[in-house]
């Protein structure tokens, strides 16, 4: 892949860029040290929340990037990504956007749809931080930021099969999104990874009048519509065991799970191509 443009890379988190099991990154750092050295802009597409995000950000050296979260609900950008007719930014300097229905709104929509179709259902944010916790692997404090959701609800199902495709057309007749992660399935209104992906190499081609070379990086279901937006991408291959199908003509599949995978994505792709400051 030949760099002649600024290169956008956006990626995945949990079974991508972290590993599924314990969330180690370190296979991928001296890739992340290259893309920054480059010039690249390395930009998390995550069903985490921005509670989760905003240290872990920081320890990637990504605090100056932009991130899309909750699967493309919660878009964040910073200063340099800002125009001046976007909202305000918050307390940490972010220009918040939320494209889609609120979290409070989607659970008691998820509730009146399980009521209806007398199929309990459990979501994330419901439950308590043990929990959580004995679901993901993640510590307590993490767990309780894992639930503080914005725009999406993720949810278990407790069901048979037939009953899951019940219910989400019922979702869909309701005008609801529904999309599988690497634990959950989550909810949300009409957004996705992919639209949250074109929206921000729309926006930054409108502010440096140039179109920028996209990569994009993703190990699971709800990565498909983040991989078919990118002029090139990665499927990392799944510690998760779903199928995993990309309508992309220039997809490279990884032999390796998680940032192994994630890096000889880029070793594939951009291998010794990357030159400082491009």
């Amino acid at each position: 892949m030949i760099l002649d443009r600024r290169l956008l890379v956006f990626t995945d988190l949990d079974g991508s860029l972290l590993d599924h099991h314990d969330y180690d990154w370190s296979p991928a750092a001296p890739w992340l040290e290259r893309l920054a050295a480059a010039g690249a802009t390395v930009i998390p597409v995550t069903s985490k929340t921005r509670a989760e995000l905003a240290g872990l950000r920081r320890q990637l050296s990504l605090a100056d990037t932009p991130f899309v979260a909750e699967n493309g609900a919660v878009i964040g950008l910073p200063t340099t990504w800002r125009r001046p007719d976007d909202p305000p930014a918050d307390v940490d300097g972010l220009t918040l956007l939320t494209p889609g229905d609120d979290a409070a709104s989607l659970a008691d929509r998820l509730h009146r749809l399980a009521t209806e179709q007398r199929t309990p259902v459990r979501l994330l944010s419901e439950l308590d931080d043990a929990e959580v916790t004995e679901l993901t692997g993640l510590p307590l404090e993490e767990a309780a930021l894992a639930r503080r959701r914005e725009g999406s609800q993720p949810l278990l199902w407790d069901g048979d099969e037939t009953g899951w495709r019940r219910f989400c057309m019922a979702l869909e007749r309701d005008g609801l999104t529904v999309t599988r992660g690497g634990r959950f399935h989550h909810v949300m209104g009409r957004v996705d990874k992919g639209r949250a992906v074109r929206w921000l190499a729309e926006r930054f081609q409108a502010l440096h009048r140039m179109r920028p070379a996209t990569l994009g990086l993703g190990d699971g279901p709800n990565d498909i519509p983040l991989l078919t937006a990118t002029d090139r991408a990665v499927l990392i291959r799944g510690a998760h065991g779903l199928p995993v199908t990309v309508p992309h003509g220039a997809l490279y599949r990884t032999r390796h799970s998680g940032p192994r995978g994630w890096a000889e994505g880029l070793d594939h792709w951009l291998g010794n191509s990357l030159e400082d400051g491009g």
